[in-house]
């Protein structure tokens, strides 16, 4: 009976299977779900959002706005909605005693003392809950020590100091213009060569434009204004780097974390000014004034009356342990509910927030009640569409970074792509986008069929925002696949994409609506200031909402050919074009080098042909499977073999130096956080290789890293092999 039993069994599942029906997407949806969300909602949504301060940690955000997303997800019907709470170290000004920095006399008497609160322009913006300017992170302490100006702050920056000049930044107090790169590695900077304090202000020249004017009667910075924002280098919770910050997390000793060990202070130029006029010492090389009207000077130290003088800090910033909480809902996939396509915006702002990160926040609300529309329609994904409103993002990427490191080996095997949406709209000039070239084609694809916001666009015959994206922002070089392409930018570390993609390698995308970036600034010039309110963004970005709605409807839409797609519109041969791009930039900085250290350069280039070799196959496979599309089993090894492409890329141990990166072919910029370098290892290994004195010991660190490289390279490749026959 035992016999026959089992060869019943047998023969059931050797049988001949049935004919599936062939999976079909729904080519209206599209057009639907564009057409059901309503710019209206989107202002209204940005008027609650931003009608009181809500900085992380503190009630006004984790929860009463918790509580209000949280409730209008609910009343939209979604499948489920989680809060994810953590208890992490957060970071606040002494409010009534807050930072200033001073000129000190010998006698101790303090003079040109700067603001300690930005100016009032507007009644909203007198509200107790606003914080003092103030650097997150920053070291408690009152320094005093002679000035020196260290331009932008950036490594280079410190390097000609030190050596060129031989003006030495050891035991001083420094200042620096904000731009160009992350505030924390100027902080970084400086403390690694000797600063004892750094004053951070932001300088006209890079957040206005003469004849212009300033707020309120224009966008751009007024002298009062000062910018927030943390320092910390490292994502996530300070005290739990790789591991989430939840109950039973062990929790590593604030003072032996690699937060700063100095104190920093931004100030308005309409302090700077006062510092920087009386600066002793001789003027700057070409390319370091700003543009206060003086004569800008290095330093060390003050002429004048104020000869005998110093610089003083008082900065009494200090960290507190709070709990911050994620909002998540979701939509459950019809057909791959297990396979997660990830829509993310943070809801902390320093201030008010109205551009960051509101804009993409009332986006996101708008976007949830449209899908949940289409789903009462009888619609559903075929994958499952998870929305998250990140906590504490200012403060260094915290929620999205526990949430990612608590939910990595799920996300490591189901997260099919992670879309990004911080700054919607800080003006209407162009869209732009930076991402994983996988990912490339299909922004392109998705903007071709998204109406122009842009009338007057429109009117010259550019219809979509593809149109005016790709005539104003136009790529420096052809395309080897698509010809004349927009520039599409790679991703540093700036917002929440950052740990999806460079701790369990999902593929991400990051996009806005932006300003042109020939006017000079170094960021929309309002950025994180008191004077970013909703009736900023309705007189100077967006009167009528038109840009958030096209914001939307991109968000939307890639996010839902991502989850409806029956073969995911990852396009691995772009991966290629981005592998070649950098390759050429490697060779053409280090190449010669290399090769003079007996580094066999060609062998990368053979890795590389290979990758091509097999993404070709991989191309023309995709173009083949149509026929099938009925086994389900080969439709779903083929889709996970383009979501494995990305993961091809981590290592299993982090970049030298940098413990919560792990990704070899992309990654955030050694010296600067915001920025991106290609090939990280490899040319982090090759930084200033000519100062260190080990000579054999870098070039052996050199050899390790290509060696690295290429083996993540040959990875990726392996990855598009086809394991079925065809």
């Amino acid at each position: 009976a035992a016999s026959i039993g089992v060869g019943v069994v047998i023969g059931w599942f050797s049988r001949p299977s049935q004919k599936e029906e062939v999976p079909t997407e729904d080519s209206s949806i599209q057009q639907k779900l564009m057409d059901i969300m309503n710019k209206e909602n989107i202002k209204s949504n940005l008027k609650h959002l931003t009608s009181k301060p809500h900085i992380a940690g503190r009630e006004n955000d984790e929860i009463e706005l918790v509580n209000y997303i949280e409730n209008e997800w609910k009343t939209n019907g979604l499948d489920n909605v989680v809060s994810y709470p953590y208890d992490v170290l957060l970071s606040y000004p002494k409010q009534g005693d807050s930072n200033y920095v001073a000129i000190v006399a010998p006698d101790g008497s303090e003079s040109n003392i700067s603001q300690r609160k930005e100016a009032v322009i507007d009644p909203v913006q007198d509200d107790p809950d606003v914080v003092d300017p103030f650097n997150a992170y920053s070291a408690a302490g009152q320094p005093e020590a002679d000035l020196v100006y260290v331009n932008y702050g950036t490594i280079d920056d410190f390097i000609y100091l030190n050596r060129t000049l031989s003006i030495s930044t050891q035991n001083r107090i420094c200042i620096a213009r904000y731009g160009r790169i992350f505030r924390g590695d100027k902080a970084k900077h400086a403390q690694q060569y000797g600063c004892i304090g750094l004053i951070l202000y932001s300088d006209p020249a890079n957040y206005c434009v003469p004849g212009k004017g300033v707020y309120p009667d224009s966008w751009y910075l007024p002298p009062t204004g000062a910018q927030r924002g943390n320092l910390k280098l490292e994502r996530g919770d300070p005290r739990t780097i790789n591991y989430p910050s939840i109950a039973t997390a062990w929790l590593q000793d604030v003072n032996k974390t690699s937060l700063p060990k100095i104190p920093v202070t931004p100030i308005g130029y309409i302090d700077a000014v006062k510092y920087l006029d009386k600066m002793s010492g001789p003027e700057v090389p070409d390319g370091w004034a700003g543009g206060l009207n003086i004569t800008y000077r290095i330093g060390p130290g003050f002429v004048g009356s104020y000869a005998n003088s110093k610089m003083k800090m008082s900065v009494k910033t200090a960290n507190e342990v709070k709990t911050i909480k994620n909002v998540m809902g979701f939509i459950r996939g019809s057909e791959e509910p297990d396979r997660y396509v990830i829509f993310g915006n943070h809801r902390d702002a320093w201030i008010f927030g109205a551009t960051d990160p509101s804009s993409g926040t009332s986006i996101l609300m708008e976007m949830v009640r449209g899908y949940s529309e289409m789903v009462k329609q009888g619609w559903r994904p075929r994958r499952t569409l998870v929305f998250c409103s990140w906590g504490a993002e200012e403060y260094g990427l915290i929620g999205s970074t526990e949430w990612v490191e608590e939910f990595q080996k799920q996300l490591l095997f189901r997260a099919v792509a992670y879309i990004n949406v911080d700054v919607a709209v800080s003006a209407s000039y162009v869209f732009k986008s930076r991402g994983v070239y996988s990912l490339r084609k299909l922004l392109f694809d998705v903007t071709k069929s998204v109406p122009n916001p842009d009338q007057d666009e429109v009117a010259a015959g550019r219809a979509t925002v593809y149109d005016t994206w790709l005539a104003r922002d136009p790529s420096d070089s052809t395309d080897p696949i698509y010809g004349s392409v927009p520039y599409f930018g790679t991703l540093g570390s700036g917002s929440d994409y950052t740990m999806f993609l460079q701790s369990v390698g999902v593929p991400a995308l990051d996009m806005s609506y932006t300003y042109d970036y020939t006017l000079g600034v170094s960021s929309y010039p309002l950025y994180h200031t008191v004077y970013e309110t909703f009736d900023m963004v309705t007189k100077f970005v967006d009167t009528d909402f038109s840009y958030h709605l096209a914001m939307a409807r991109i968000w939307a839409e890639a996010g839902r050919r991502l989850a409806d797609s029956i073969i995911l519109p990852i396009d691995c041969r772009s991966y290629a074009v981005y592998l070649d791009e950098n390759y050429e930039s490697v060779m053409a900085e280090f190449g010669d080098r290399m090769r003079n250290h007996d580094i066999d350069t060609g062998i990368i280039s053979s890795s590389l042909f290979l990758y091509k070799l097999f993404y070709s196959f991989h191309h023309f496979q995709q173009l083949s499977l149509q026929k099938l599309l009925n086994f389900g089993v080969i439709l779903r090894g083929y889709n996970d073999q383009l979501m494995q492409l990305e993961r091809a890329f981590l290592d299993q141990n982090p970049l030298p130096g940098r413990p919560v990166y792990r990704h070899y072919i992309t990654a955030p910029s050694q010296h600067n956080n915001y920025g991106n370098a290609g090939f990280p290892g490899l040319v982090d290994s090759m930084f200033d290789i000519d100062a260190d004195p080990d000579q054999d010991g870098r070039w052996d660190e050199v050899k390790r890293q290509y060696s690295i490289l290429i083996f993540h390279i040959l990875s990726a490749a392996s990855t598009l092999r086809n394991p079925v026959p065809m």
